[in-house]
């Protein structure tokens, strides 16, 4: 499963052709991520969120880390690979088990489920889009964390919080199109420069 490309199988036409491959891939990639743990920056900004009298979280990821370090309310632009929802209807089924077919069928209509996940060639989830376009605007403080600040209209967000006159932190290991108009940019990574912070931040409050 480890060689097969994702360009080829994160597609709607894809999963149309191949549905079996593509849900069982998948599947391969849900194992990877229950197996994962949070790290010190996940667990840093769920630390954060429940300092800080306002604190909107927005992740592209799709791994539910964020959720599992703690943080509450997570924007998912993205998705999130640990759910399912129905191709044909584009609903999310809580609480959904897999039966037998592969891919299983939708308890409610018998169409295909598929991962609730982005894929290429489709838009962003409408409603958390307009909630992070909301928070960008109307923040203080904006930290852009780990991001390439490449794949739009998430790399919309920090501009949109330096027009509004936020203070924008970019966290990250190397240079990308913001580096120069934030006001802060340092090179590092999340999990080493967060939790010194989050220290920083609020000290004595360990």
């Amino acid at each position: 499963m480890g060689t097969l490309r994702p360009e080829e199988l994160a597609t709607p036409e894809a999963f149309l052709r191949n549905p079996k491959l593509v849900w069982e891939w998948y599947e391969w990639r849900r194992e990877r991520v229950r197996a994962a743990q949070p790290n010190a920056g996940h667990r840093a900004l769920a630390d954060m969120q429940r300092r800080a009298p306002r604190f909107t979280l927005v992740t592209q990821n799709v791994d539910g880390l964020h959720q599992r370090a703690g943080a509450q309310d997570v924007i998912e632009l993205h998705g999130n690979i640990l759910r399912s929802k129905c191709f044909d209807e584009d609903a999310v089924r809580e609480n959904f088990v897999a039966g037998a077919d592969v891919p299983p069928r939708c308890p409610v209509c018998g169409g295909m489920m598929r991962p609730d996940v982005v894929w290429f060639g489709e838009a962003l989830p409408e409603e958390a889009l307009r909630k992070a376009f909301a928070e960008a605007e109307g923040c203080e403080v904006f930290l852009s964390i780990g991001t390439s600040a490449l794949v739009y209209p998430a790399a919309q967000l920090p501009f949109m919080a330096l027009g509004r006159g936020a203070v924008v932190v970019e966290i990250n290991r190397d240079p990308t199109p913001l580096s120069e108009r934030a006001q802060y940019s340092v090179r590092a990574l999340a999990a080493e420069f967060l939790p010194r912070l989050v220290r920083t931040a609020w000290p004595g409050e360990g």
